[in-house]
């Protein structure tokens, strides 16, 4: 029986690079050949399949693929019953609604009896129904933009960046109704079912976690004065607590920690003014707890 782990990723567009990139960054190695639809990683029991983004949890819940990354998006509005594993974090994203200039939007109620063209009609008609809007969705599979403009359509409900295509488009975001990001998905089933397979996939967590644990985190190294040492342990924390070396000069120690991206400058500012000198701040590539 082969326990080759088999991963459905995006073959293009916006998840597909971000996808292959934090794979590639847990020391797998495999090719990138665009051509190529399937293909196995050369040091690791892992499988490609690459393919369509709303295919992705239809291979998963058919049990053709074990896992895969998709957008949210996509997994929430096929509602298939299977396991969101992880949140990547990335490709982040919006849906919204976007009107016609001379629509006079008040709010979701102003959709009430619109038709309202989406790629996402799940969604749509989940998050207006939860409110007592009866609206109806007008569902394509792409340019949703321009079924306003050919009558089909009174506004339109799709994923947004920037905004430029719709001003192109005529039309105004008014409401952003959804927010995704990539995740990874499985069978509800998989890791009980499959022993062997879980394990591989359990490795590859490891590996991912590592990753994104060391994204939002700064190694900082300083030079503090010994007598304000308990200070500005309370300042940092750490992982469990600072390392602290001691210096030439006795009444100096080094000191060595992680913090969270988010806490950087608050901590820097406290550490300053507790005398802290040659403050030293790195990037981590990888790292546990």
């Amino acid at each position: 029986m082969d326990n080759t782990l088999r991963i459905a990723v995006q073959k293009s567009g916006r998840l597909s690079e971000k996808s292959l990139n934090i794979i590639r960054d847990c020391g797998i190695d495999f090719g990138c050949d665009g051509r190529v639809l399937r293909e196995r990683a050369a040091n690791f029991p892992i499988e490609f399949l690459y393919v369509r983004d709303d295919d992705i949890p239809t291979y998963v819940k058919d049990g053709v693929a074990d896992i895969g990354i998709v957008g949210r998006n996509e997994y929430d509005e096929k509602g298939y019953q299977l396991e969101v594993v992880r949140d990547l974090k990335f490709a982040a994203c919006r849906l919204s609604i976007a009107v016609p200039h001379d629509f006079d939007y008040k709010g979701l109620e102003s959709l009430e009896g619109k038709r309202i063209a989406t790629s996402y009609p799940n969604i749509l008609m989940s998050i207006l129904s939860a409110k007592g809007i009866s609206a109806t969705p007008v569902v394509v599979s792409g340019s949703v933009e321009i079924t306003v403009q050919v009558g089909i359509a009174d506004c339109i409900c799709d994923i947004v960046s920037t905004g430029t295509t719709l001003k192109m488009n005529g039309l105004k975001e008014v409401e952003p109704i959804y927010w995704s990001t990539a995740v990874m998905i499985a069978r509800q089933n998989f890791l009980s079912d499959e022993k062997e397979k879980a394990e591989i996939f359990a490795r590859l967590l490891e590996r991912m976690d590592a990753l994104m644990l060391a994204k939002n985190k700064k190694y900082v190294l300083f030079n503090l004065p010994a007598e304000r040492l308990n200070e500005a342990a309370e300042i940092i924390g750490g992982m469990k607590s600072p390392t602290v070396t001691p210096l030439m000069d006795k009444d100096w120690v080094s000191v060595q920690s992680v913090v969270g991206e988010d806490r950087f400058w608050s901590v820097f500012e406290k550490l300053r003014s507790i005398g802290a000198e040659g403050i030293l701040v790195l990037n981590i590539e990888k790292m546990t707890e």
